[in-house]
């Protein structure tokens, strides 16, 4: 299973927040590539990045501190937040990500996002934000009642190849990932699911891996130091 240390921006600092709530922020650190460094010296594959600000905004607003990221670092990136063009998408490849991750966009405009699978391939991803069961919009403001399994299925048919999920209502909690939704997911999508929201603890990760997801997301565990990176991917990775 890979792991993928989350670096969350916000205001050009690493922040995260509690249940996607803007208002419930805490800051990590002013210096992402710093940070960005420090979890590739700690062993990591990949590193996870979104621009919080772009999600909420809609337009990015952080592809100077990627392609900053990208210059320091030897790990591929997944990127994602406020990608709802092609010009978007463009810029942050231009700026270095391997990775691209659509989200709201996704549902918004599902036939743009099957162009963009079909172009890009295994360097697309969507993301798939979740709040009981159902798919929440626009960096987690705006929710909806569409099914989640149900809207993957479709965009799996329009050709996504790999698909993010997190559970919003757990997401910086520390109180552990919905197991049950990630097995259910697995199990039904047809495709490679990265989890995300509310890893706290080694036995979290583990417990993910039996799942039969293909990576998890850590955020708050990380910056908090429950988790410590090096003994995680000897153990799960």
């Amino acid at each position: 299973m890979e792991l993928y240390p989350a670096i969350d921006l916000r205001g050009g600092r690493c922040v995260r927040l509690l249940q996607g709530q803007f208002d419930a922020e805490t800051v990590y650190s002013d210096d992402p590539v710093e940070t960005a460094l420090r979890w590739q010296m700690e062993g990591a594959r990949w590193l996870h990045i979104v621009d919080l600000d772009g999600a909420r905004d809609g337009i990015p607003r952080h592809l100077d501190v990627l392609d900053r990221i990208v210059d320091a670092v030897r790990i591929p990136i997944q990127y994602g937040g406020g990608l709802r063009y092609e010009q978007a998408v463009l810029k942050a490849f231009e700026a270095g990500a391997y990775r691209v991750v659509l989200g709201s966009i996704a549902i918004i405009s599902p036939e743009f996002a099957q162009r963009m699978f079909a172009d890009w391939g295994e360097r697309m991803a969507l993301a798939v934000d979740v709040r009981e069961g159902k798919v929440a919009l626009r960096g987690w403001q705006e929710q909806t009642e569409l099914d989640a399994l149900e809207l993957i299925q479709e965009m799996v048919k329009r050709g996504v190849r790999r698909v993010i999920v997190t559970d919003i209502s757990r997401d910086g909690t520390l109180q552990g990932p919905n197991l049950e939704l990630m097995a259910t997911l697995v199990r039904e999508a047809g495709v490679p699911i990265i989890a995300s929201g509310g890893i706290a603890t080694l036995e979290d990760l583990l417990a993910l891996k039996e799942t039969g997801v293909e990576g998890a997301i850590i955020g708050k565990a990380l910056y908090t130091g429950a988790i410590q990176l090096r003994e995680a991917l000897e153990k799960v990775g």
